[in-house]
């Protein structure tokens, strides 16, 4: 038998702020975080690597509330934990005492991404299998065990849960073979439209993602609306009319603010408005759905719980569902609000704009089209060109898609020099940020 014998977590911390990557109406100068766990077994070649993201200051509470959530896990079996990690979901989520602190929502929350992250990825590197696979290759009964489906018995029941991927499971294996051949999962970009780049930034990266073969972009908006109408000008000039064009303003907007910005932004065509006003109002988005129509609503990077995205399903509020899989309370939550999207045919395009996300959204989109939604119409997963060489097994994108994750786990590990370099305060980097750092072999 094999013993976990200690989670550790990390304050991990890489200075993006410097070159203005991320940036948004509401985030201007954030520097990608993450607060990063390891669960360590007493065999050495066992480990399971997850993490939650931030952007700075602050990542620290999250570093000590995953310690806190973690010290249950020590001195269990290995084998048995990964058996049934809905079990283990249980049981960490009913710590009262930490619920108290924030119940599924803020700090204590993706506390709880990151450690369950961890643990999905050591299950499936004791499976060898990458996360989808493992996914892919579960009953739909195993599945449903998996998810947490409490509160959500008034849009889903475990027998539907169980109906909507029991439909899809005989086919699985041709949906594998449909993403390899055609390259993978399809994807868009972010990262030339960053708020704080120069125009002669975005049209040189825009140009970039029309010759790496994206159809689908994305700017950032709604600092000044003179400013956004240049700017997304500019975007159509570059990848014409034929290619999707899609405006994420970052929460900065109240409903009625957000509907008139998006009326003068109108011209230009969004497939989608990302963020237009508070993750949490979910009338809001309603409002501003059938006010902007036939320009779609997406949300959901900051959406706290699988309650809320229930209450957006039930509301009719958003077009494009944005699960983040480092905000929900990993997988064990975001298969609920899958099969939830999938009853009320919303599709699921994951949030992944910030350090790591995209590793582990692969395997997420892979495993929705594969195992639950069976269709890539009006899906594509969002990915960022950012800090993927502090990954031992980096996503690998071609020609706007994804490529098939192969190496067992959730894409979750750091190199162990990068997050000495970028721990913080006291790695290299931090410690003397002017000095040069050397960089992970590829």
């Amino acid at each position: 038998m094999t013993t976990i014998t200690a989670v550790t977590a990390h304050d991990v911390r890489f200075p993006t702020s410097l070159s203005m990557d991320g940036s948004d109406a509401m985030n201007k100068d954030g520097d990608y975080s993450a607060a990063y766990v390891v669960i360590h077994t007493d065999d050495p070649d066992v480990h399971g690597y997850g993490f939650t993201f931030t952007i700075g200051r602050g990542n620290d509470l999250c570093v000590e509330a995953a310690r806190q959530r973690g010290l249950p896990l020590v001195g269990r079996s290995v084998e048995e934990s990964v058996a049934d990690l809905g079990a283990v979901y249980r049981e960490l989520s009913s710590d009262s005492q930490l619920r108290w602190l924030g119940p599924e929502k803020g700090v204590v929350h993706l506390a709880m991404a990151a450690v369950m992250n961890a643990m999905w990825d050591l299950a499936a590197r004791v499976a060898r299998k990458p996360l989808w696979r493992l996914l892919a290759e579960m009953s739909p009964e195993q599945l449903v065990d998996a998810a947490d489906l409490r509160y959500l018995s008034d849009a889903l029941t475990r027998d539907e849960a169980i109906a909507i991927l029991a439909e899809k499971a005989p086919t699985r294996a041709e949906r594998i073979a449909d993403l390899e051949s055609r390259g993978g999962y399809p994807c868009y970009t972010t990262s030339a439209g960053w708020l704080g780049y120069s125009d002669d930034k975005l049209r040189r990266l825009l140009q970039e993602a029309v010759d790496e073969g994206y159809r689908h972009v994305k700017l950032k908006v709604g600092s000044d609306v003179e400013d956004d109408i240049r700017r997304l000008r500019i975007a159509r000039e570059v990848i014409g009319w034929d290619a999707n064009l899609m405006i994420d303003a970052n929460q900065v907007w109240d409903v009625p603010q957000a509907i008139e910005w998006v009326g003068r932004l109108a011209e230009f065509e969004p497939m989608w408005i990302e963020e237009p006003t508070s993750p949490d109002d979910v009338l809001g988005h309603a409002a501003v759905r059938k006010a902007v129509a036939p320009i779609g609503v997406a949300t959901g990077e900051h959406g706290m719980n699988r309650v809320l995205f229930k209450q957006m399903f039930q509301a009719g509020a958003i077009d494009y569902c944005q699960l983040d899989s480092a905000r929900l309370a990993s997988v064990n939550e975001i298969l609920a609000v899958y099969l939830m999207a999938q009853k009320f045919g919303v599709p699921v395009c994951p949030h992944a704009g910030g350090v790591g996300l995209c590793e582990l959204v692969q395997h997420l989109s892979i495993f929705d089209y594969v195992c639950v939604s069976g269709t890539l119409e009006n899906r594509v997963t969002e990915f960022v060109d950012h800090l993927h060489e502090h990954f031992v097994d980096p996503c690998i994108v071609e020609n706007g898609h994804y490529t098939m994750p192969s190496q067992p786990g959730y894409s979750a590990e750091m190199h162990e020099a990068s997050v000495a370099q970028y721990a913080f305060p006291d790695g290299e980097y931090w410690a003397n940020p002017t000095a040069p750092v050397s960089r992970p072999a590829a």
